[in-house]
């Protein structure tokens, strides 16, 4: 009898490390890897050659003039991080850098680069730096050409998605939104135009297996929802989805084969029991191909001024990068998320 006793004992004990075992594998961790200026934001977050790069912009504020500079972080592990590259343009403000891999296997920085007239912007556009083949130096960064039939004094190129060689990427202007593809970063050719009411800006272009785009845009008008096109190669024809959130610096990745992970700025609903409560989060929003959105997935460590994420999927964990004022300072983080608790 003792000893069945002593094997139930055990039994249980076991169930309880079991347990906590299972709690902290599904627990999400948050670490601040970055808060050197005053304001730090707008990232992205790459993994190459066994390391991972996070890259943002440091300035004085959100908006502040021509005195923004890019920075780019690398680690081995995830935990302990450096600074690697830092690009300044004197007189110019460099905004909202984006990684991606070269079809040659380099890694590329797509930059905002806005000059500014009697404290006003004068002109946007798209420049470019490249690693060398192990991810160790960078380039100065240089000037892209955007197509002379579409180029307007305003071209904010954003995020280049790679797909068979050819990367495309959303060319957003006061009036008018663009989809262009690119061999190399250093000119961009019109494919088709997206009619998108609304003042469609901030764009994200992911593919499926069968090489159907989408693109996660961002709308300021209206009613300010997002909008969720797919279209099929070339291209050129284009079906839409309102999503029922707003969204702002919006990123997003395929889960699976039914489901996107959309990393986005989460506006709570406003309800009587809830105001001044609901300051803007960073959020993952978990959505059929769609964009219904199945789960809502907030940070808790995020609020004020934040959102702009970083995606990608490694050892069944979201790896988010963001950034956020939630502690005052305006600062960079990264979140894991095991991919167990964005199952809907």
């Amino acid at each position: 009898m003792k000893y069945l006793s002593v094997l139930l004992l055990l039994f249980l004990f076991s169930g309880c490390i079991a347990n906590k075992a299972l709690e902290k594998s599904e627990k999400i961790e948050v670490q601040k890897i970055w808060d050197k200026a005053p304001h730090n934001a707008f990232t992205d977050l790459l993994r190459f050659k066994n390391n991972f790069y996070c890259t943002f912009r440091e300035g004085p504020a959100h908006v502040s003039g021509p005195n923004g500079n890019i920075r780019i972080l690398s680690s081995s592990d995830g935990k302990k991080w450096q600074s690697i590259a830092s690009f300044k343009l004197d007189g110019k403000d460099a905004r909202d850098p984006k990684l991606s891999i070269t079809p040659d296997k380099r890694i590329m920085v797509l930059i905002d680069i806005e000059t500014y007239k009697e404290g006003k912007v004068e002109s946007r556009k798209p420049y470019i730096s490249y690693s060398d083949k192990n991810g160790k130096n960078f380039s100065q960064p240089e000037a892209s050409i955007v197509d002379p039939k579409i180029a307007v004094k305003s071209d904010w190129v954003w995020h280049v998605t790679w797909n068979k060689n050819i990367g495309y990427a959303i060319d957003y202007q006061p009036n008018a939104i663009y989809l262009v593809k690119t061999f190399d970063g250093k000119y961009f050719e019109k494919v088709s135009i997206i009619n998108v009411d609304g003042s469609p800006n901030e764009s994200t272009i992911r593919f499926d297996q069968k090489g159907k785009m989408y693109v996660l845009i961002r709308r300021e008008g209206g009613d300010q929802k997002g909008v969720l096109a797919i279209s099929d190669f070339p291209y050129s024809i284009w079906h839409f989805n309102k999503l029922d959130q707003r969204l702002g610096g919006p990123n997003f990745i395929f889960l699976n084969t039914r489901t996107l992970c959309i990393g986005s700025r989460y506006y709570p609903a406003d309800t009587d029991e809830q105001k001044n409560l609901n300051k803007p989060k960073t959020a993952v929003f978990i959505t059929d191909l769609k964009g219904k959105v199945l789960k809502i997935v907030p940070l808790d460590e995020s609020g004020g001024d934040t959102s702009y994420p970083g995606m990608l999927i490694y050892q069944n964990k979201l790896w988010l990068s963001y950034y956020s004022s939630h502690e005052g300072k305006t600062s960079i983080y990264l979140a894991k998320l095991p991919l167990s608790i964005l199952k809907q």
